[in-house]
């Protein structure tokens, strides 16, 4: 990977959008540190760190600690990403959006601006949300005239959707101008930001170990050890596939014959890809964002039910392996129609070997990729419970999340093919050559 991006360096054209990019991921890092006027960063900070598991602290690790420190860009892309997913979804459920994304690049620039749109709504939705939870913590300025505080409401919650436009129009750039895969590199940006923290949280762990808890000794390689293998794994797995191979028919159009060539079609392994984690994760952070904001009596009911769903028990964990099965099914299901692939395959004249056409290459379609879901799940489950197993047996709160592994791998992979694919297009001799 590292060779691609040394290659990429040595073209003048990619050299310059790299360039660019880098200094779009800088405006991006400068605008988190732009503080939001009438609020306390330091009652902010506490709060997410007294409530790590919510759904809150999920989005601040995602924003690189933005969140926490109440800045211009604490929404970061969260609500890019939660438009994208709903109006995806949407695709599949409303025939008029399933219509439109056929239309080819046309249809996707409408779905586009819908996106859009419901980026600007979500933000707005999320500003105020944020709004109400820091005012209910006592982290909003307040003022004596009414006025004064009517404006509060609306520079606060303005400046966090702005932020989020802002955002979305970076990414915008570094996918019109810069090297691709604009929202993703700064969501890999926002995640990598918050190393420093994390290095800092193994130096105190290791300067514990010198004053006498002897086994961080043995915990902190285990450790590293553990997060390099999640990393090769993820590599592997994100490239598996597999493949069902296709037969086409020979036929012959005047004094032209067509067909006759083997092909195969490529299910990934990983095809759902980070998202029945970041829907588990969501889902399983409701509970924890609801007990934030209530008071709840030490040993009563609403105790003993807020901690079953903390991350470190046991009924969380099972759960959390539940969901992202569930969620991986599901995700795949509304992405796959067998029987759209195998009258598609029919209509070209296409057949898998030892497979009758219609109903039967569906079903085998159908089996093939309930298979690879479920390895794909098995793949995810064990990727997002390693960190909750090796966090609960250490006790150690360094450990990184499966979302947040996954996005890094991905997105650097991604990137580093992107720009091979580049560099590929630039070497390519023509036929008049």
């Amino acid at each position: 990977m590292f060779e691609v991006f040394k290659n990429a360096w040595k073209i003048d054209d990619l050299r310059k959008k790299i360039i660019y990019t880098l200094m779009i991921i800088l405006v991006f890092r400068v605008g988190s540190a732009i503080p939001v006027p009438f609020l306390d960063p330091s009652t902010l900070s506490q709060m997410l760190s007294a409530n790590s598991g919510n759904l809150l602290g999920y989005l601040n690790m995602l924003t690189g600690g933005a969140l926490s420190q109440a800045t211009l860009l604490a929404l970061s892309i969260s609500p890019y990403i939660t438009a994208s997913i709903v109006i995806q979804l949407l695709t599949v459920a409303i025939p008029a959006l399933e219509k439109m994304a056929k239309e080819g690049p046309e249809g996707q620039k409408k779905i586009n601006k819908i996106t859009r749109y419901s980026t600007v709504a979500l933000a707005l939705i999320q500003s105020y949300a944020y709004y109400v939870t820091l005012k209910n913590y006592k982290a909003v300025e307040t003022f004596d005239a009414q006025w004064q505080n009517v404006l509060v409401v609306i520079t606060i919650i303005m400046m966090f959707t702005a932020g989020a436009m802002v955002v979305m129009w970076l990414g915008e750039r570094i996918d019109e101008k810069g090297i691709g895969n604009g929202i993703s590199i700064l969501l890999f940006a926002g995640i990598v930001a918050g190393g420093p923290s994390l290095v800092t949280r193994l130096w105190a762990y290791l300067q514990a170990a010198a004053a006498g808890e002897t086994k961080y000794f043995f915990f902190i390689p285990a450790l590293i050890i553990i997060f390099l293998l999640l990393i090769g794994f993820i590599v592997l797995m994100n490239d598996a596939e597999r493949r069902i191979p296709v037969q086409y028919a020979k036929r012959v159009v005047g004094r032209k014959q067509y067909g006759g060539q083997s092909s195969h079609i490529p299910i990934k392994v990983s095809m759902a890809g980070v998202l029945p984690i970041i829907f588990a994760s969501a889902l399983l952070s409701i509970p924890a964002t609801i007990e934030a904001f209530v008071t709840v009596e030490s040993g009563s009911f609403w105790d003993g039910f807020f901690k079953l769903f903390s991350p470190g028990s046991w009924f969380y964990s099972i759960l959390y392996f539940i969901l992202i099965f569930a969620f991986s099914y599901f995700y795949v299901a509304i992405q796959y129609n067998p029987v759209e692939m195998a009258n598609n395959l029919q209509k070209n004249n296409g057949t898998i070997p030892g497979i009758r056409p219609g109903r039967p290459t569906s079903d085998f379609i159908s089996r093939i990729i309930n298979k690879v879901t479920f390895i794909g799940a098995i793949f995810l489950a064990v990727v997002a419970m390693m960190p909750v197993i090796v966090g609960a047996v250490s006790g150690m709160n360094v450990t990184i999340g499966g979302t947040t592994i996954i996005i890094v791998v991905g997105v650097a992979l991604e990137t580093a093919r992107s720009l091979e694919s580049q560099m590929m297009m630039r070497h390519y001799k023509g036929f008049l050559e």
